[in-house]
């Protein structure tokens, strides 16, 4: 069993804040931070992957470092990479630096890669660790290592009800449950994510535009990232003229028939598989989606589809925003769920953060 220093867990805990600085821009990368220190303690360098395509998180750090990165040591929060992609090995990057020792959090769920970064540095007398820190580092790039792993993204649902679960009044009026601190707070969560998924009955009931907004109040920075906009439309409802289609970046319309004419060069269309009973398959959607690099998925839906991700088991994580407001039992619930009979068909939760925004509470749950 490995055994780490203080240091070296100090070290790497501050590589994981670097790579964190990623988290609105490396997709579909993995976030990777990297330290470099001395053999007495001092960090020589630092670097984090800000941008698929630009330099890896290494290539920073040793850039910093310079020629001082000979016999020093690397902290890097993913196995450094082996392969030619976009940019040179990184595994290349350390060998050619002189490092005496590389630590790693965790091995690369890529196939391309893992195991064969480390087995390179082996291979040129450079001692090497991992396993530090792994579970954090594997929570940082979690959709990244979903989809390497099992071809899926990693899904959030994010639902906003009324204290008593309600989303809407009977008569549908429902502007505004939660407060202006609530709905700035999901524009992290929409920046974060690789792509952003609604339903036709939401584009029609709203005409939202969910793209990524910054204002002062909003908790991201510029440049943004806008993620690819999806919109679920198995009956075709979903005009030109809605807003969600003619803003900037991309759009994927899924429906069971594919091209639609019409709309704009920016909007694609995927004709997925459909149910028996006519409706789009949702697991089959996902697949398309992990087929298309996408890592994290932030799913923003009405009842039906936000309770037909969770029913089937296709959901990961709940983000859920509750208002402290009770809107009565004739208003709309906030998902629609088969009804069910016996209580070991229910649905259990593990909450892994609760905290209050402005007025209201944001919880996030992870399915169990």
């Amino acid at each position: 069993m490995q055994v780490f220093s203080i240091f070296d867990q100090q070290m790497m805990a501050r590589a994981l804040k670097l790579a964190a600085m990623g988290r609105f821009s490396t997709s579909p990368n993995p976030m990777v931070g990297c330290v470099i220190t001395s053999r007495d303690g001092e960090i020589l360098g630092e670097g984090w992957h800000k941008k698929a395509g630009g330099p890896h998180a290494e290539v920073h750090a040793l850039q910093a470092a310079g020629e001082k990165a000979r016999g020093a040591t690397a902290y890097v929060t993913l196995e450094p990479c082996s392969h030619f992609g976009r940019t040179p090995p990184c595994a290349n990057a350390l060998i050619d630096a002189g490092v005496g020792r590389v630590v790693c959090a965790m091995l690369d769920s890529n196939p391309a890669v893992s195991g064969k970064g480390l087995a390179m540095l082996n291979q040129r007398g450079i001692a090497t660790e991992h396993g530090l820190l792994a579970t954090q580092a594997r929570e940082l790039s979690r959709g990244f290592f979903k989809r390497m792993e099992q071809g899926l993204p990693f899904v959030q649902v994010k639902l906003a009800s009324s204290a008593d679960g309600k989303t809407a009044l009977a008569n549908g009026q429902s502007k505004w449950i939660t407060g202006a601190a609530a709905r700035a707070d999901v524009q992290q969560f929409r920046a974060a994510a690789c792509a952003i998924l609604t339903g036709s009955d939401t584009v029609l009931a709203d005409n939202p535009s969910m793209n990524v907004r910054i204002n002062d109040a909003s908790p991201v920075s510029e440049p943004v990232r806008q993620p690819l906009r999806v919109i679920i439309d198995t009956q075709h409802r979903v005009t030109p003229s809605h807003q969600i289609v003619n803003l900037p970046g991309e759009i994927l319309i899924i429906n069971g028939s594919g091209h639609r004419e019409g709309f704009s060069e920016a909007v694609q269309f995927y004709a997925a598989r459909l149910t028996p009973h006519g409706k789009v398959d949702v697991n089959d959607v996902l697949l398309e989606l992990g087929r298309r690099q996408i890592n994290n998925l932030w799913v923003e839906a009405g009842a039906t589809l936000a309770g037909q991700f969770i029913a089937e088991g296709l959901a990961d994580e709940l983000v859920h925003y509750q208002a402290p407001v009770i809107m009565g039992n004739s208003s709309r619930s906030l998902l629609n769920l088969p009804a069910f009979e016996q209580m070991d068909q229910i649905i259990h939760l593990t909450y892994t953060d609760i905290r209050q925004i402005g007025a209201d509470l944001r919880l996030i749950a992870r399915l169990t």
